[in-house]
């Protein structure tokens, strides 16, 4: 059978760049990023979706790009830590927030982190529960940010290093 069959045109649009990619149809969102675009922010942890090392935002929403076939995403927006800078080369608030409060210590699993969090703004902002957001809380209305929700939020995240406490207060800052 020739080598073709197993491969596919996937169009990606990733950090606001139109990309097609000739892909193996086994290819993830994480080795189409890191192996044929070059962009090595999101990384390669535990390749079984329990570390958090990969999380990327497909069309606006935290996944983790080492579970994700790119095929099954033709067409979908992905934006990488590398993304997060502003049209001005300017770092996102959560970078600074980072920064600022030693939000990491080797650094591996940071932009990880960063993508998650700007994942867990937004999906509060819009109203998404989580484990701990109380039974009473209204329906679609924005989730406020308790440090139990940061937590929570962020709890797919894995940091060897024990940068939590900095990483929840990072989070903290931008939120005011």
């Amino acid at each position: 059978m020739p080598t073709d069959a197993f491969r596919s045109e996937v169009s990606l649009t990733v950090n606001g760049s139109p990309y097609c990619l000739s892909l193996d149809h086994r290819t993830t969102v994480l080795d189409a990023l890191r192996e044929h675009l070059g962009l090595v922010g999101a990384k390669k942890g535990c390749d079984h979706g329990q570390c958090g090392a990969c999380t990327v935002l497909v069309d606006g929403r935290r996944a983790n790009s080492c579970l994700l076939l790119a095929v099954a995403h033709d067409g979908a927006e992905v934006t990488t830590v590398e993304g997060l800078r502003g049209a001005d080369d300017e770092r996102h608030p959560l970078q600074e927030a980072f920064l600022e409060r030693d939000a990491f210590q080797c650094g591996y699993c940071t932009p990880g982190q960063l993508c998650s969090a700007v994942g867990l703004l937004a999906e509060a902002a819009a109203g998404h529960p989580s484990h701990v957001t109380p039974p009473g809380a209204a329906t679609g209305a924005p989730v406020d940010l308790t440090r139990d929700e940061i937590r929570e939020r962020l709890s797919g995240n894995l940091c060897r290093c024990g940068a939590y406490p900095h990483i929840v207060e990072a989070v903290e800052d931008v939120i005011r």
